[in-house]
């Protein structure tokens, strides 16, 4: 299921009702808009599938687990459509996790920023390693992480998005991360890391398929207005991405 680097790379695998999705892209496994949009449609398609039980989220590579939307694409935005059309990326993907019929899994086995930070939040449960240090730099650039925020925030609740968005420069390490519930098991490293979550996925994907499917649906209760939330923030980032602060910003990111 590969395509051009340039576009980022997408995989899936199923084995013994365990669908594995890695993603990746040489510029620390960001995102451009079309690997977020076959993203979107191989959650839909895998949340179809009834010999599927549970998902798996993980990113190619020992580095960054995601660096979030690509900064080039976001250079290259010129109008309020184009614009809205690229902070909808993340939009409609946390929403594919959302409305997915299967627990979402993640392996994060480094570093998260921005958007990154977002696809963790939407998985039901984070796998994670020391190095998976999470940072929101949207405000650095002139933009907020308003997308993502609604994710972010059911995880980490109103303080911990505080504690990110607010303070766009600073990592916040793995333990912070599990203290504040956006982190469910955090390893020394990728071998521990691997092992317990095969046995952990194995586990899972041996239960009632109907359970697991009635129990994803009560843990995202209440988030039924996402599908055109997430939309509309986009939006309002859109015009933030095109003001003269943040192209001044990206300059100088530029030089």
């Amino acid at each position: 299921m590969g395509t051009n680097r340039a576009n980022g790379s997408l995989y899936t695998s199923i084995n013994n009702s365990v669908a594995t999705v890695e993603f990746g892209h040489p510029a620390g496994n960001s995102f451009v808009s079309e690997l977020l949009l076959r993203l979107t449609n191989e959650l839909n398609e895998l949340s179809a599938n009834k010999e599927v039980s549970l998902i798996v989220l993980a990113s190619e590579g020992e580095g960054a687990f995601c660096a979030g939307a690509s900064f080039h694409e976001l250079m290259a935005v010129s109008n309020q459509n184009e614009a809205t059309e690229f902070f909808s990326g993340f939009a409609h993907v946390i929403n594919a996790m959302r409305n997915c019929s299967q627990p979402i899994v993640g392996r994060v086995q480094g570093k998260a920023v921005g958007g990154g930070v977002g696809l963790i939040s939407a998985c039901d449960y984070v796998f994670a390693t020391e190095d998976a240090a999470v940072k929101l730099s949207e405000l650095s650039i002139g933009i907020a992480p308003l997308v993502i925020a609604p994710a972010v925030k059911r995880k980490v609740g109103a303080s911990g998005l505080a504690e990110l968005s607010l303070a766009p420069t600073e990592w916040k390490n793995a333990y912070w991360a599990k203290e504040k519930g956006l982190f469910s098991k955090v390893f020394s490293n990728t071998g521990e890391m691997d092992k317990e979550l095969d046995f952990f996925t194995s586990q899972l994907a041996k239960y009632n398929p109907e359970a697991l499917a009635g129990m994803k649906k009560a843990l995202w209760e209440g988030t039924e207005e996402w599908g055109s939330l997430l939309t509309d923030r986009a939006a309002i980032t859109a015009a933030l991405g095109l003001s003269n602060y943040t192209k001044k910003a990206l300059a100088a990111f530029k030089k």
